[in-house]
Parts: C-alpha cells; structure tokens; sequence
C-alpha cells in the first residue's frame, strides 16, 4: 500500500517541541507533531514474530506466544534486543515438548504425519522427521528409567501377559529363524494394589519376554502367579531358580461358550449364568477389601461349590454323548475341562485373579497405534514406542498424570551428574524424584 506523503519542517518542528515544554501546544502544532510521529513510524519494518514450539506442544493452550529475540534497529542506528520470555532456556525444544508427542504419539496412537498437519493449522511447522528426532533423543535420556520399571514388575506377586500382532518394515532375522510373525508384548505386574506395564516388541512371544523380565526377580520372593490364557507361547521356560504358579484366564473360558450361545441357548445360559455367580462373589470381595487370604476362603467357600456342580455337569455332557464333541458346544466344553486347573486357580491360590482382563486392556494402546501408524518403520523405532507406552500406561495405572511425570523425568535425568555416573535408581532417588512425585502413594514402586 502506498504511503500518503508529508511534509516535514524539522525547524518547526523543533520550535513546537520548544514551546511544548513551557506552555500547552496548540491544536494545530499537536496536529503537525502527530502526523510527523505517524510518518516516521510508518517507515519502520514491522517486528518478525517467531512462535515458540514447546509452548504450544507442552502447554494447553491453543495458541503460540510470539516474541522477537533478535536485534532490532531504529533510524537513529541504535540496536535494542527484546528480552526472552521467562521459562524459555536456549534449546530449541524443552522437555515439555517431548514429553506432548509422546503423549500423542504412543499414548493416543495419533501418527506423527497427523501430528504435523495439526500443528500446521496452528501455525507451528514441525515435521514428522522432527518430531521423530525428538522422541528419539529423548527416550535414550529416559532408557533408564524403563529399566527400573522392568526390574521393580519383576517382584511383583501377579504377573498377566498377553500379546497382539505388530508390524516392523525393517528387521533383520537369523537365517535359522523360521518365525515370520512380529509381536508386542504386554505384561502387567501387580504387588498390593500397586501396578506397572511393559510393552516389548520384536520375534518373541510373551512367555518369553516374562521370562526374561522374571530373570530380574529377587531369589527370596514368595513365587508369583502368572495370568494368561491358555495358549503355548504365553508361557515358556523359566530361568533357573525361578517358579510361577500358572493361571489361565476365565473370561477366554466363558467366551468359548457365549460365541456359541445362539446354537446352545439352554446349556449356554447355565454355563454363563454360574460364571456370572462366581464374577458376582468376587465383586463383593473387592468391595469389602478383603486380603488375599480372606479372599481366597470366601470363593471356597461361595464359589467352588457351584463350579464342582459345573464341572460335574459338563463331564456328563461328554460322557453320556449328550453334546456332539465335535460341535462348537463340544468344543468350549472341551477347552473348559482341560485347562480346568488353571481356569480355576484362584480357588486354590491366595491373590490369583479370575482373568487377564487388565493386560488385555493394556494392549488396547498397541492394538491403537497399529490401527493408526499402520506399522514401524524399524525395530529400534518400535524400541523407543514400547518405552514412552510403558511408562505412559504405567502412570495411568497409577493414577498419575503422565504428562507431569515425563517432563522432569526428562529434566532431572537429563540434568543429573550422578544419573549418568551412577544409574537411574539412585540418583533419581537421591533427587527424592523416584517414584513419580505426581504419584502420591500409588507411585509404581514395589520395593520402597
């Protein structure tokens, strides 16, 4: 837009500003020294604005403070530089930002080209490769803390796993190795109320990687029990020294029979209607706090004798060829009585749940990320998911806000002599940082 011209006299201006400091100017002078102001501010260049990432990514607010660090000169020659905003250091992306793609990343399974094209709507350019070299960077200061996590779920007194497909594009394999599937892994540990996730993907199935995480468990423990449902690759060899009372899952047990409930409505009714029983008592011990010792004398008492009365019942239906074994009645029968033991293991061991129901939520959020991100492109990239996912779902398990938690940590870790001198553990305890502080007392932590 073109600019009106004016015409300035600097001896009369001068003069006006001369009788401005003994008496009031007149309407006509002040007139004359605003427009001349007006010109000359008109010829400046127009600030440059530049939005801070951080404070979009890692705060809630939906719009990006803009300030103007660089030197900005007037027409007098004179150089003035703008102060920071306070909070902002000299690194191009704080903790808080990393900590937001996280978040939205592997805790809400949104895909980092998703990502980009929001923050482009909000004015913020941040490309994915960005983001990926942020998270990246970012896991490697936190390694540590997932190792602890992995050895405090080792202690733990019940021990769910499952796992669900994944895809990798890049992963090399042993010319010997004749599996073709990639796996992700959920294991859920649980010690008194309190609970810790881990996600691990790669070739092994998830009896494997308990194996590996109970590699870590202290020799002195009492032995814990493992949840799972019935199949194989679910339970694997044991480190020496190492024993596990095996559970296996209730609610794969009943879900046998409601698949077939519209071909079997009569005995499929009686079946779900005695496992709906044994879930009801169960709900009353949980409402009434009872110790895994009480608990475990109630279900005696209340709910094995209806499952006696069950498991009579369904070893008649085969025995007196009353159900074709072959049928799909037949079948959930059949899978009922064989793995009748571990189905039933909370009748004989203090603290065994009913099912895996816990794990099978926890790998909802790998289950999203595959649905969403389609696939990682590496195996170190699913390295640095299954970190931010195990202490995401960890702090939710918790009850903590994971975005309070995995700021400092990054902070504290980041910034702690001793955290790489001396290890995750005790340094982060020595900041009085371990467990979470947002966590209150139900921070993941099974051996304070």
């Amino acid at each position: 837009m073109k600019r009106p011209r004016v015409d300035v006299n600097l001896e009369e201006l001068d003069q006006i500003i001369e009788r401005g400091t003994h008496a009031p100017l007149s309407e006509s002078e002040s007139e004359k020294l605003k427009s001349a102001l007006h010109a000359l501010a008109g010829m400046l260049p127009p600030p440059r604005s530049t939005e801070k990432t951080k404070n979009v990514l890692g705060q809630p607010e939906t719009s990006a403070p803009k300030n103007d660090p660089e030197p900005v000169s007037n027409l007098c020659g004179e150089v003035f530089t703008a102060p920071e905003p306070e909070g902002v250091g000299p690194e191009k992306y704080d903790e808080t930002t990393a900590a937001m793609i996280a978040l939205l990343k592997y805790g809400s399974g949104m895909p980092f080209y998703r990502l980009e094209k929001m923050e482009h709507l909000l004015g913020i350019p941040l490309p994915a490769s960005t983001q990926w070299e942020i998270v990246e960077e970012e896991a490697e200061v936190i390694k540590a803390a997932r190792d602890e996590l992995i050895r405090q779920a080792a202690q733990g007194e019940v021990l769910h796993n499952d796992d669900t497909g994944m895809r990798v594009l890049r992963m090399a394999r042993e010319p010997s190795d004749d599996r073709t599937g990639v796996f992700t892994s959920g294991i859920v540990s649980t010690k008194q109320g309190q609970r810790i996730a881990l996600y691990f993907t790669g070739r092994q199935h998830a009896g494997e990687n308990l194996r590996d995480v109970l590699a870590h468990r202290a020799e002195a423990l009492a032995v814990p029990v493992q949840m799972s449902d019935a199949l194989s690759r679910n339970t694997s060899a044991l480190p020496e020294g190492v024993e596990i009372l095996l559970a296996n899952c209730l609610a794969h047990g009943r879900r046998q029979f409601v698949e077939v409930a519209a071909n079997f409505p009569e005995a499929c009714r009686y079946v779900l209607e005695t496992l709906g029983s044994v879930y009801r008592y169960d709900a009353e011990a949980r409402a009434a706090q009872l110790s895994p010792q009480r608990r475990l004398l109630f279900h005696q008492q209340h709910s094995e004798p209806i499952l006696t009365t069950l498991q009579q019942w369904m070893q008649a239906q085969l025995a007196q060829h009353l159900v074709e074994p072959n049928s799909g009645l037949g079948q959930a029968i059949t899978y009922f009585l064989r793995h009748w033991k571990g189905l039933t293991a909370f009748l004989r061991d203090a603290g065994a749940p009913l099912d895996n129901n816990i794990c099978e939520r926890a790998l909802k959020r790998a289950v999203l990320h595959r649905k969403n991100a389609l696939f990682y492109r590496t195996l170190h990239g699913s390295e640095v998911g299954d970190l931010f996912m195990s202490l995401i779902h960890t702090c939710e398990l918790c009850g903590a806000n994971p975005f309070d938690y995995l700021s400092p940590l990054q902070r504290h870790t980041a910034h702690s002599e001793n955290a790489q001198k001396t290890g995750f553990p005790e340094s982060a305890i020595s900041w009085g940082f371990w467990p979470p502080p947002s966590c209150g007392p139900l921070c993941p932590r099974f051996d304070a």
